[in-house]
């Protein structure tokens, strides 16, 4: 890191770690949580944002990922054109996350679409369809144990912890696909932008009433269409490094290991997929030692695993729709439409002063 790239501090961490616990939670609540007045958390947490060294935003929830169509993406580049790849999958909404790793390809990304078909005809159709790909490979998921919005840092004590913890849940009712209005689809593109705006700035933007727009945010986190989540600049983070691991393991004790991977604080991303191996795991590491460490931890601790293939990052240029600097800090904002016909424009958002609350 160089030294004019100031590191975030711990009391920025703090936040940062309280809002991934309670991502829409007042100021009064984290402030109480960490010790402050609310007027100082919400000015820290203004400058973070508008220098996108942290945001919040909405994101995919655990029901979704059970009818969506989820695929990690390894897709090669002519010599030369990896810019301009990457530069035009930046703008398209079903691109998630893109990354840039040290190994056998030039950009691995983080595809979701509505369904299968919409997944095939953006694999493809569409991206040999780019200037400057040579070949695209394609890892359906077919179980997702883990996402991103469930990874944590730990910068706060369990009393913290403790304080903000989340009202217990309303059990599930388990349905058939879900229910996505083109309304909901509009409150969904509002949250990926600012996942803490107000309810009130919501609903002047959709001209619609505050009430209503609460009444259906409601119903999309009861039925777990949709999560919030707290990201931000991990390399000024202390989280300098993402690795992903492909790895084998037995059908029969892919649950177990599945499961058993997500609770290991590295983690980010854990899902069985298609193709020669079964399985993904994403995670977040302070250092490159700790790449061999974490893999050797694993690898002991579940003999049944068999890591194949791994690759270190050496940049993330888009993280869940936020486009990022070098340093991991978002410039703007791709919000993913799910639901939209692969190659249709996406919409790109600068980022702007967060909604009052």
């Amino acid at each position: 890191m160089q030294e004019n790239e100031p590191m975030l501090g711990e009391e920025d961490l703090a936040l940062i770690h309280a809002l991934q616990l309670r991502p829409r939670a007042s100021w009064a609540v984290l402030g109480s949580a960490l010790g402050v007045d609310p007027v100082t958390v919400a000015r820290r947490w203004s400058r973070m944002r508008q220098r996108g060294e942290a945001w919040v935003l909405g994101s995919p929830g655990p029901l979704l990922f059970e009818h969506i169509c989820v695929a990690f993406v390894e897709i090669d580049c002519a010599v030369g054109s990896a810019d301009d790849v990457i530069r035009e999958l930046s703008g398209h909404a079903h691109a998630l996350t893109l990354e840039r790793p040290a190994g056998s390809h030039d950009v691995l990304a983080t595809v979701a679409t509505r369904d299968l078909l919409a997944m095939s005809r953006y694999t493809l159709d569409q991206l040999p369809a780019i200037a400057g790909v040579t070949a695209v490979r394609t890892r359906i998921a077919t179980h997702m144990f883990t996402e991103g919005g469930s990874w944590r840092i730990a910068a706060l004590d369990p009393g913290q912890r403790a304080q903000l913890a989340a009202p217990p849940e309303e059990p599930r009712t388990r349905r058939g696909s879900p229910d996505v209005s083109a309304f909901d689809r509009a409150i969904l593109v509002r949250l990926a932008v600012d996942g803490r705006a107000s309810y009130q700035a919501v609903a002047t933007a959709l001209d619609t009433s505050a009430a209503t727009v609460k009444r259906r945010i409601d119903r999309l986190v009861r039925l777990g269409l949709i999560t919030f989540r707290c990201d931000f600049s991990r390399p000024l983070g202390g989280w300098p490094v993402a690795v992903t691991f492909w790895a084998r393991v037995p059908p029969a004790d892919l649950p177990e290991v599945g499961h058993a991977l997500v609770q290991y604080p590295q983690t980010r991303n854990c899902a069985a997929v298609s193709g020669p191996y079964n399985l993904i795991v994403e995670a977040s590491l302070h250092s490159l030692a700790d790449v061999l460490r974490f893999e050797t931890h694993l690898s002991t601790m579940h003999p049944s695993l068999d890591i194949v293939d791994r690759a270190v990052m050496l940049r993330q240029d888009k993280l869940l729709g936020h486009l990022l600097d070098p340093y991991g800090r978002s410039l703007s904002v791709v919000p993913a439409d799910l639901w939209s016909a692969p190659g249709t424009p996406a919409a790109e958002h600068r980022r702007s002063p967060e909604a009052a609350r």
